[in-house]
């Protein structure tokens, strides 16, 4: 498994991996209409624009298929004793459990710390069975709000590093 920044070019695969891994772990969660009408093409296209303008890393399998991605930056609300965000970590189903999303996530923390940032949050949704997975990186909860999606309210957690350091890298 390889970890590298993302470039221009890996849109699509950094789309294919962002709506496949939301099928998979939120049905059930979220309504079903919304999963159906993600498109890999308009996912792509706010990629392609997102590409250079944050922290962005992929996972690639040995073949070069990209597997998993993370993204993050400052921290976006200002509410909170965190300078910097990660915004988004999604793997393919099939390849989580071995590691890749530590060190996907350890990689937007180095970045981050590169800039100057001290400390980290990421929001999850609170019925997402992956959250265990923030808690193990030593997250700690500090905050909830509630989030539309498919016109339907859920709950979202802010977990939070209160040291870069502390994830590892």
């Amino acid at each position: 498994m390889r970890i590298r920044e993302a470039v221009e070019g890996d849109e699509e695969g950094i789309a294919r991996v962002h709506v496949d891994s939301w099928r998979t772990t939120y049905k059930n969660i979220v309504p079903e209409s919304y999963l159906q009408q993600m498109s890999y093409e308009q996912r792509a296209e706010n990629w392609r624009r997102g590409i250079g303008k944050n922290a962005l890393y992929v996972a690639e399998d040995k073949n070069g298929k990209i597997v998993g991605f993370a993204t993050g930056g400052k921290e976006r609300t200002g509410n909170y004793d965190a300078d910097g965000e990660l915004y988004a970590i999604y793997l393919l189903h099939e390849v989580q459990g071995q590691g890749i999303g530590k060190k996907l996530t350890q990689a937007i923390a180095q970045n981050l710390k590169t800039q100057g940032f001290t400390s980290m949050l990421v929001w999850v949704l609170e019925r997402n069975p992956s959250k265990v997975f923030y808690e193990t990186l030593g997250a700690q909860p500090i905050d909830t709000t509630m989030i539309d999606i498919g016109g339907e309210k859920f709950k979202e957690i802010a977990y939070y590093w209160g040291s870069i350091e502390a994830i590892g890298g």
